[in-house]
């Protein structure tokens, strides 16, 4: 099943005081739209996480300035990426068609917007879920600290062997495209509960989620990583993100074996 020619592609950006990263971003994301134009129209998200910068005033200026949909979600306090990647998709949902794509990325312009299109090709070629990875061939990372790239790709390879998900390298990247049916399901059938971690770990629960559900097929893309390009300190805990992590991976491996067990497949 490939994507339509004339479906929608809605850009979710879960966002914590970005002001000056988001006004970089969304204009790439604009110029990214202009060159899809004739075959998908692009429609932006922006959840905006209890910032206390000057994000809401930007973001109203850059709606009504840029060529593109501009939808702003508000939490009056901080609720945590979860909470925040959960609301950006629910709003993306109301207005998408199960043919629709949902891409979902960091606000903090350390994702081009350009790799949009490799993630929107493997859904052409059959895919469900498009990750831009850190660990495939022509992948590139700029300005994370030697530390940091180890632990990362450490942490991936524990994922893999605790919750495997055929076709994926990268368990913990924001960077993502989604059929829209797809999540889709998962909501109706989970409700809030599809989305339960807080933190940066909901990256690995929304993979894990989607795997037990359907068995989705899951390609990745090259991620050109350009950590060098953002403003302001990194919000992720690297050491309690890894550790929330694979609590989040040993207990959903635990249910899943004792589920097999008892005959009963996968728990969702």
């Amino acid at each position: 099943m490939s994507t339509d020619a004339d479906s929608r592609v809605f850009v979710v950006l879960p966002s914590k005081d970005e002001e000056p990263n988001l006004a970089r971003l969304l204009p790439r994301i604009a110029d990214t739209a202009e060159d899809l134009a004739s075959l998908r129209r692009i429609e932006v998200v922006v959840v905006d996480d209890g910032s206390t910068d000057g994000s809401a005033a930007l973001l109203d200026r850059l709606d009504r300035e840029l060529p593109i949909d501009i939808e702003v979600v508000t939490h009056e306090r901080n609720l945590g990426l979860g909470a925040s990647l959960r609301d950006g998709l629910l709003a993306a949902l109301r207005r998408a068609d199960a043919d629709d794509v949902v891409v979902t990325m960091d606000a903090d312009d350390s994702h081009p917007p350009r790799l949009i299109p490799d993630l929107l090709a493997r859904l052409d070629e059959g895919c469900d879920v498009a990750i831009a990875s850190r660990f495939v061939p022509g992948a590139e990372i700029h300005g994370v600290p030697w530390f940091r790239r180890l632990t990362g790709r450490g942490a991936s390879w524990l994922f893999g062997l605790l919750l495997p998900v055929a076709g994926a390298s990268d368990y913990t990247c924001g960077y993502r495209a989604y059929r829209a049916g797809l999540l889709q399901r998962a909501f109706d059938r989970l409700g809030d509960g599809f989305i339960q971690e807080p933190g940066f770990s909901c990256m690995l629960e929304t993979l894990s989620q989607l795997s037990a559900l359907e068995k989705p097929q899951v390609g990745e893309a090259p991620l050109v990583l350009r950590y060098d390009r953002k403003e302001g300190p990194s919000k992720m805990r690297v050491a309690a993100t890894i550790a929330a992590s694979l609590r989040l991976a040993w207990r959903r491996r635990i249910l899943r074996e004792g589920a097999l067990a008892e005959g009963l497949g996968p728990p969702a």
